[in-house]
């Protein structure tokens, strides 16, 4: 298999090869086969998902890493956002944006960060933080830190450990999922990096509300989550969120 790793430099450090290597943290991986068709189902994702976190200000300076193809970035200035960039380590995906018109570059993230003179208002990660070791998600927070304006935010989303139906299989069936996380240790570490008014939240996966068996299944996970809970408390547990992946939202102190 090719390698596909990815380097970094912080400022002052030598040069470091970023561990996840078949799937590179900087770039975007969940894209379907048809890409265009792709558009159209993220932006239900999104809107549902990021939308309600993202700065109501239509002028708000927004990165998105790891953007793939460009689907929230397209999603983004369709709701009238005029200061969007995106980036992803691929060029071959970034092709698919540049034939959109989307103000999308190939970059590696974190050279990007470090070197960008860009403040931005919004800071979004469209791969999952998993693909990064403990120590690259401690230096890719100090320079989401670095590039953010004061009170901006950053939005990211990882997989959740805690729920006993995909957790497990999820960290351990991708051999570039470094770690795994709860709504706590997923506060703990944005808050040890510098974030505060952290807030975790559950993704909706069945936002696709054209297909009945959405309901259903939304239902069926609505039942889950109290079963889990509940057992969750018979052993001491506080556990709240046991939806597939979870997204989380900080802010850079003003």
């Amino acid at each position: 298999m090719k390698d596909q790793s990815r380097s970094s430099r912080l400022s002052g450090e030598v040069e470091v090869a970023l561990t996840a290597r078949m799937e590179p943290f900087d770039s975007f991986w969940e894209a379907p086969e048809d890409i265009e068709a792709g558009y159209d189902r993220f932006a239900r994702f999104y809107t549902h998902n990021y939308l309600p976190h993202v700065p109501d200000r239509r002028d708000a300076r927004i990165l998105v890493i790891s953007c793939g193809p460009g689907y929230f970035v397209k999603l983004l200035i369709d709701r009238g956002y005029t200061a969007v960039s995106g980036i992803d380590s691929f060029p071959e995906k970034i092709e698919h944006a540049v034939r959109k018109g989307l103000p999308c570059e190939t970059a590696e993230a974190f050279p990007f960060l470090e070197t960008s003179a860009e403040r931005f208002d919004l800071i979004i990660c469209e791969q999952e933080l998993n693909h990064l070791t403990k120590q690259e998600i401690l230096d890719f927070f100090a320079l989401c830190r670095k590039r953010l304006a004061p009170g901006g935010r950053i939005i990211l989303h990882a997989i959740n450990g805690a729920t006993p139906l995909t957790g497990s299989e999820s960290r351990h069936g991708n051999f570039d999922h470094y770690c795994s996380f709860t709504e706590y240790s997923l506060a703990q570490v944005l808050e040890y990096g510098g974030f505060e008014n952290v807030e975790i939240y559950g993704l909706n996966l069945y936002v696709f509300w054209t297909n009945p068996l959405n309901y259903v299944a939304l239902a069926i996970d609505r039942l889950w989550t109290w079963f889990f809970r509940l057992n969750f408390r018979l052993v001491g547990k506080d556990a709240r969120i046991f939806s597939k992946k979870i997204g989380a939202v900080g802010t850079k102190p003003a």
